[in-house]
């Protein structure tokens, strides 16, 4: 469904992304081949010498100094230079033959990196051993098939030999798949956040979420007094003031106009009452829809808003809640500090997330850090959505917020 809503209405109201760097995920690209991953493998067991070498040649040469706490430092930037080079092949080598995808911006610590290279010499050179008992076993059979063939071994230890070579072979394949397993843990662990980091970043997201979303609850709460305060509050009392005026006349044709008066100001009072109804939660959301209400933010506008509207499939309640206070503040904000003449808006769905895009033509120069955009974005974190903000100077401000649907 395609719909354009514009509005422009005389009042108005004051009032988007790793991200921490993403876990690396090994066949996140096209899997590569058995064939590909297995000379990967082999690869990793010839990389593995010369960084076991390394390691003996370099612990031999520079141990001494490690030791003395003078020149530790140096020794171990040293020790280091060459660790980080050995690590870059073997990063090349896991994104090249296992198509491994690694957080672009996220740096490891040395001892990360040093813990990764002991770990991989171990595995490689064990992976080595296993592949050669697993060509050992090869050549035996080889053996023992030339032996059944002429006749020269019998049936009792042509069974021996075959249950003796199976469970090794077992062994071996079960072995090549968990020191493959290790050596895909650890690069993950190594080049991306570790399990404890991914969990400490996402204790984190979640505590400033919260925290957003609490204050965000008590900004709304204090606006709301306030607006019942200035406004509604000061209102009823010129209307008492009227009525308490029209009580004491004794002219009947200025009683006659102070209750007339009297009736426009409870007509007003009615008003703005709708209007903080409207700001703290619109009706019409619930049973109208998001489109609906989106399209009370047009009439209400204080500037030609143009709607595009692109959902066909149903939203789930607190995403259309969410999309529609985004949208609503967005538009607020632009009509009362951008100076723009004109808004588009665009609501669309992208695979499983509500695409939100907030455009105006005023001058830009917005501070995503702002307080108004901050609103925005601890409304869009709190669903663990992402707020990208576009606002050059001279504009065009562009806000696009992204709320996950599943």
């Amino acid at each position: 469904m395609h719909e354009d809503l514009t509005g422009v209405a005389s009042r108005g109201r004051a009032g988007a992304l790793g991200a921490p760097g993403r876990r690396a995920e090994p066949g996140a690209a096209p899997t590569p081949s058995r064939w590909r991953r297995g000379t990967g493998i082999l690869l990793g067991c010839l990389t593995a010498l010369p960084g076991s070498l390394y390691f003996l040649v370099a612990g031999a040469a520079l141990g001494p100094f490690l030791l003395w706490p003078r020149t530790r430092a140096d020794a171990f930037g040293l020790l280091m230079t060459g660790v980080r080079t050995l690590t870059a092949l073997e990063r090349g080598r896991r994104s090249r033959f296992f198509a491994d995808r690694f957080p672009e911006h996220y740096t490891a610590s040395d001892q990360k990196i040093l813990r990764y290279l002991a770990v991989r010499c171990y595995t490689g050179l064990l992976c080595a051993v296993v592949i050669a008992l697993l060509g050992f076993g090869t050549v035996l059979a080889a053996l023992l098939v030339n032996g059944v063939t002429r006749g020269s071994l019998g049936w009792e230890d042509l069974l021996t030999q075959v249950v003796l070579g199976s469970v090794l072979l077992f062994l071996d394949i079960q072995g090549l798949r968990s020191l493959a397993a290790l050596d895909a843990r650890s690069a993950v662990e190594c080049f991306g956040p570790s399990e404890r980091e991914l969990l400490q970043q996402r204790i984190d997201e979640l505590a400033a979420s919260r925290a957003a979303v609490v204050r965000a609850v008590d900004a709304e709460r204090r606006r709301i007094e306030r607006d019942l305060h200035d406004g509604v509050q000061q209102r009823l009392v010129a209307l008492a003031m009227l009525l308490g005026r029209a009580r004491r006349s004794r002219d009947p044709e200025r009683t006659d106009a102070l209750l007339l008066q009297a009736h426009e100001e409870s007509q007003g009072v009615l008003t703005e009452l709708r209007e903080v109804a409207w700001r703290a939660y619109p009706l019409a959301l619930d049973s109208l829809g998001l489109r609906e209400a989106l399209g009370g933010v047009a009439e209400r506008c204080g500037i030609p808003l143009r709607i595009r509207y692109d959902v066909t499939t149903p939203l789930p309640r607190p995403v259309e809640t969410a999309a529609y206070f985004v949208v609503s503040e967005a538009v607020t904000n632009a009509a009362k500090h951008s100076f723009a003449t004109a808004i588009e808006v665009r609501v669309a769905v992208d695979g499983d997330r509500l695409v939100l895009r907030i455009e105006d033509d005023g001058k830009g120069g917005a501070d995503p850090a702002g307080g108004g955009l901050a609103g925005l974005r601890g409304r869009v974190d709190a669903l663990d959505g992402v707020l990208h903000v576009e606002s050059p100077l001279g504009g065009p401000t562009i806000v696009t917020a992204e709320l996950p649907c599943a």
